[in-house]
């Protein structure tokens, strides 16, 4: 998705503990996941290597509770109809670290699914898709089928919201060549 906005990367995944804390907004979480990933790989690199680093993280909000990657089949099912006929969020936060420090910024989206049977929510299970993805559905694949409307970034229910991306890199006075 950075390249889609004509940023030079590298992609690097750092490991961290991504339980909620208590009773944690979810906004205060993904803000937090994504400084944290951003801050990790920063400390892990040389003072001599340092380049910016962004870090982000998403989930999927219904009835204020935080839907994680399903656990298994069955978790993924109640994740699905839960979602099933209703309007959820997904919170992504975007952090970028570099030597003039660290800030976050959030997209909030509304996601708009239609009902969902339980013969299709199994079908998509055995797809393989939905086991790594916040709430159990990925938009730009199979389960952009389940989606009657959405409000907000689309690019940010993907998992990395583009338009506060560039304005994190703006801040921080990294150009891409969208931007020039």
């Amino acid at each position: 998705m950075l390249a889609q906005i004509g940023v030079a990367h590298r992609v690097a995944p750092v490991s961290v503990d991504e339980s909620v804390a208590g009773t944690e907004a979810p906004e205060k979480y993904v803000t937090r996941l994504a400084a944290l990933k951003a801050d990790t790989l920063w400390d892990t690199l040389p003072q001599n290597q340092r380049l910016p680093v962004l870090g982000s993280d998403t989930t999927v909000v219904v009835d204020q509770a935080i839907l994680g990657k399903p656990a298994d089949e069955s978790d993924c099912l109640r994740m699905l109809q839960l979602l099933s006929g209703r309007t959820h969020q997904v919170h992504t936060a975007v952090a970028v670290r570099s030597a003039r420090g660290s800030e976050v910024r959030l997209s909030i989206s509304d996601v708009t699914f239609r009902n969902l049977g339980e013969a299709e929510m199994r079908a998509y299970w055995r797809s393989g898709e939905p086991a790594d993805k916040a709430g159990g559905y990925a938009i730009q694949g199979r389960g952009a089928v389940f989606i009657r409307h959405i409000a907000g970034s689309y690019s940010g229910i993907m998992g990395l919201p583009l338009f506060e991306t560039a304005e994190l890199l703006a801040a921080h006075q990294i150009t891409n060549e969208v931007q020039g």
